[in-house]
């Protein structure tokens, strides 16, 4: 759809500003002029607020800072989403031609002595005590990334600062645009119809149909996980396993002199990241990167992860032996290789369980999961959300909002779930608005929210019309999971941007209501309220679903220790590692591995070449976030089994009011403790991951 357009309306979409996304006009030509233009801008009110007669007040001088700095955040956040989800060669060009513009002036701001001066000037002044908690914060945050920008730095070392920042950005996004081609460069083509044995039916029909697509006979199934996982879960043929699973295994990785090697982008972001930490004083990039976090120290960290893989290690011993045992004496696999472990896993699963990830996706369909999510976000938070309207980037993508109890708009949200080639992997949420005080008499801005994954679109029909796409159980998890995130935005009721929603909420917290959200995907209430079986309508059988409860915790122990591994490695690789030293990245994860893997993979395997969430996704030395918010969200979750209701609604009411709707505004220790009135305790994590003997 297209709005009708004012005469007042900025004929470069990037540049209105009077509401949604204009998704249905804007294009690559359209950002470098618009962005040009709003560097410009921010170049000007920097100038104009760092002049002597600007007094260094909040309503004076930080106030119009942030409103200024929020149409230049607004319009390349827009740029960043559409090279993510529409990554064809136009929107890379357009993206990577302003990213060290960008770079470059957000540096500048962060290193600029007077704008930091008049912060510090508001944080010791008579005004500080009376600003409200959520604007003290806001300074508090403010000068602290100063600091983090390299502000303190003698002049002379400034512009090696920014140089550092601007060529980590670019390594950023190669690495990401990197990883992706490297999964859209490989296929694996089928011609014998027997190695599609074990693979059900609605997996062959979208590789069918994928093969089609290209103009070939045969089945095509890629890197892309609604087609690869389902063929490492199901496929009997071994060959076809392990041929995924090396190409999945060495993507962006030195084999075959591929053009789309990650490894120098290694090395390299490492050593900028170690030189940026010694500029600012700081042993280590780890160091660096807990500055803004919960956690306190690295060794506080590793300490945590060592602890939590001490108490997995027995349960995920015994894991490893069910799997080779099986695999041995009901599979016929004498060695179980890194390829056989899905399908052994799904096949011990079946087996002790009586039933299969695929016949549970077949009661996931596409409008049921939506209709059932949303009624848990209505119960929970007595909330409405309706569909809505709204220029869209893809013919798929889908647009909700979300009204209070007396039908008063309070967020709106993009959903854009089936996996694209020209779209990133994995799941995510972002902003496309946050919520912030307009100037008087125009409101609040109302928060907008994008909500990505990566499903599988429908295959097939049914009765003359397409079948509704149905997703598997963990995809409903992460469905949930990741409007965890965005309720965390949407919810929030601080006025101000930079504190509201997931703004200034610590990293190593931010996972706290998507983990929180997770817990509803094992409620029988829920799952029932949500399932219908896309042939007959029939909801989840209660004896399916209490197989799936006695399965929750399968491998979890495995799969902990999975998780304390990447994390290890990732803290490690920020703290003591040495890029320039003789051993290298391999090498320490080899000595993790060592430390705490009870599967390891083979030597070819190169992990790091994927590892987005470190390289390109902001995770860098906080991939321990995850578990850490989990033992947050486990305990949170626990107070409404305590009230024996999870939909209490004063338990509710009480977890909207001091975890989702204060945002930033206060530390999200202070949050937990409002909520729970006590310090968070691992025993609700372990017990709900099946490590505690009772």
């Amino acid at each position: 759809m297209t709005a009708d357009l004012s005469p007042n309306t900025p004929s470069n979409p990037l540049l209105d500003f009077a509401g949604l996304p204009r998704f249905d006009t804007i294009a690559p030509d359209d950002v470098q002029p618009a962005i040009r233009e709003l560097l410009a801008q921010g170049r000007e009110l920097i100038a104009r607020l760092t002049g002597d007669d600007v007094a260094a007040t909040w309503a004076d001088f930080a106030a119009p800072l942030a409103d200024g700095f929020e149409r230049l955040s607004r319009a390349w956040g827009i740029v960043g989403h559409l090279h993510s989800v529409n990554d064809v060669p136009e929107w890379r060009e357009a993206y990577n031609g302003m990213l060290p513009e960008v770079s470059r002036f957000y540096a500048e701001v962060g290193q600029n002595l007077t704008l930091f001066a008049k912060y510090k000037a508001i944080a010791t002044g008579d005004e500080y005590a009376g600003l409200t908690q959520a604007q003290r914060r806001i300074v508090d945050h403010e000068i602290r990334d100063f600091r983090l920008s390299g502000a303190d730095l003698p002049d002379d070392l400034k512009p090696r600062f920014q140089a550092i920042v601007e060529e980590l950005a670019q390594l950023s996004a190669k690495f990401s645009e990197n990883l992706l081609d490297a999964t859209n460069a490989f296929a694996e083509w089928v011609s014998d119809e027997s190695e599609l044995a074990g693979l059900p039916a609605d997996v062959r029909q979208a590789a069918r149909q994928a093969a089609e697509r290209d103009g070939k006979d045969g089945w095509k199934f890629t890197l892309h996980m609604p087609s690869y996982l389902p063929a490492m879960q199901y496929a009997d043929s071994r060959r076809l396993r392990a041929a995924l699973y090396r190409a999945y295994a060495t993507r962006a990785a030195e084999f075959d002199d591929s053009p789309f090697d990650n490894s120098a982008l290694i090395l390299r972001i490492l050593e900028l990241r170690r030189e940026e930490a010694r500029l600012l004083g700081h042993a280590s990039f780890a160091e660096v990167s807990l500055v803004p976090k919960m956690a306190e120290s690295v060794p506080q960290v590793l300490a945590f992860l060592r602890d939590l893989a001490t108490k997995a290690r027995p349960f995920a011993e015994k894991d490893v032996a069910d799997l080779r045992a099986f695999a041995r004496e009901e599979l016929g696999l004498e060695t179980m290789e890194a390829w056989d472990v899905a399908y052994v896993s799904e096949k011990l699963l079946q087996a002790r369980y009586a039933f299969s990830e695929h016949e549970v996706k077949q009661y996931f369909t596409e409008e049921n999961v939506l209709a059932g999510l949303f009624k848990v976000i209505e119960t929970l938070f007595d909330v409405r959300l309706r569909p809505d309207s709204a220029a869209v980037w893809h013919q798929d993508v889908r647009f909700f909002r979300i009204e209070n109890a007396t039908g008063d708009l309070i967020g709106r949200f993009y959903l854009d779930l089936y996996a694209r080639e020209t779209k990133r992997g994995g799941a995510w949420m972002d902003e496309a608005m946050g919520r912030r005080r307009l100037p008087p008499g125009d409101g609040v801005q109302i928060p907008v929210a994008y909500l990505n994954c990566n499903f599988s679109r429908p295959v097939g029909e049914k009765d003359g019309r397409p079948r509704p796409a149905t997703f598997s159980h963990d995809e409903v998890i992460t469905l949930f999971h990741e409007t965890g995130h965005g309720l965390h935005h949407l919810l929030t009721r601080v006025d101000e941007l930079g504190v509201a929603g997931i703004h200034g909420v610590e990293w190593d917290a931010v996972e706290l209501p998507s983990q929180f959200m997770e817990n509803y995907c094992w409620e029988w209430q829920v799952l029932r309220g949500l399932s219908g079986h896309v042939d007959t309508g029939e909801p989840l059988p209660r004896p399916l679903f209490d197989k799936m409860l006695a399965a929750k915790n399968f491998l979890s122990g495995m799969q902990t220790l999975r998780q304390v591994e990447f994390a290890l490695f990732d803290m490690r690789l920020h703290d003591d590692f040495d890029p320039a030293g003789e051993r290298g990245v391999l090498d320490l994860l080899a000595d993790v591995r060592r430390e705490v893997a009870v599967l390891v993979p083979p030597a070819w395997h190169r992990f790091p070449n994927g590892f987005s969430h470190i390289f390109a996704g902001g995770y860098g030395a906080g991939y321990y976030s995850y578990k850490w918010a989990e033992v947050l969200s486990a305990d949170c979750y626990g107070a409404f089994e305590e009230a024996g209701n999870p939909f209490d609604p004063l338990t509710g009411q009480r977890f909207l009011d001091e975890i989702l709707a204060v945002g930033g505004s206060r530390p999200a220790i202070e949050n937990f403790r409002a909520f729970r009135g006590r310090a968070p305790r691992v025993d609700a994590l372990l017990r709900h991951s099946g490590m505690i003997v009772v």
